[in-house]
């Protein structure tokens, strides 16, 4: 099988990946209740999505709510739910104007029925916009995803549509959430915490990373443009070496 080439330096990520950490301690640290600062990361989406078109940046995934995030208090995970739902009914018609192409990935299965029929009418909504390709994680794990595809994969299997001698590394990725989209270029991390947390651990292999200290809330547009831009000076071999 063909290995990846060595990608040219200096040229921007053409997909953003940001783990949009820090709510919590931001809201803490004023005094006030986590949901605060779940509401303030939410407007600042908007910010960074907005960023993208004169940065290059055709494709940004944000991961808003992992398979572990029920964990957290009941009273916050509702917070959440009813946020995401607000964000959905407040940003349709701009997320449209603005010429976004709204996806939603993870399982799901577990969210109320009611938040799931307002998120496939977004994506039908924004189906054919194209200047920006903003993919929501909500519900998902890198783990839970793997192994949700290989369950797709193995019923292809066995009902005869896929060889099984075929499978390869090429294979899984056509099963996985994230089938119609690149694998992402930098992935970036606010809040100082220097772990992935389960996500796109398929899909990140080879991608860049960049843990910030900035909390979410804080985390402006031209930060966002500042950490873009050092993507540059870096050198992306996939394994090669040097020329």
């Amino acid at each position: 099988m063909a290995q990846p080439q060595p990608e040219q330096t200096g040229d921007g990520p053409r997909h953003v990946a940001i783990i949009m950490d820090g709510n919590g301690r931001w809201a803490t640290q004023r005094g006030r209740p986590r949901l605060f600062g779940h509401q303030a990361g939410a407007r600042r989406v908007r910010e960074i999505v907005e960023a993208c078109p004169d940065l290059g940046v055709d494709y940004l995934t944000v991961f808003a709510f992992s398979t572990e995030n029920w964990k957290r208090t009941q009273s916050e995970v509702a917070g959440l739910m009813n946020l995401f739902r607000r964000y959905i009914t407040r940003e349709a018609k701009a997320l449209k104007a603005n010429d976004v192409c709204v996806r939603f990935i993870g399982d799901r299965v577990r969210l109320d029925a009611k938040l799931v029929a307002m998120m496939d009418e977004l994506e039908a909504l924004t189906l054919d916009c194209r200047t920006v390709n903003l993919t929501i994680a909500i519900n998902y794990g890198g783990r839970d995803e793997v192994a949700r595809a290989t369950k797709r994969l193995a019923r292809d299997v066995a009902s005869g549509r896929l060889d099984p001698e075929s499978v390869d590394e090429e294979t899984l990725p056509k099963y996985l959430d994230t089938c119609v989209l690149p694998d992402p270029d930098l992935v970036i991390r606010t809040s100082g915490e220097a772990r992935i947390s389960n996500f796109l651990l398929w899909q990140s292999a080879y991608s860049e990373y960049e843990f910030i200290d900035t909390l979410w809330p804080d985390f402006t547009a031209a930060e966002f443009r500042s950490v873009v831009g050092s993507y540059g000076t870096r050198e992306r071999r996939f394994g090669a070496v040097s020329a």
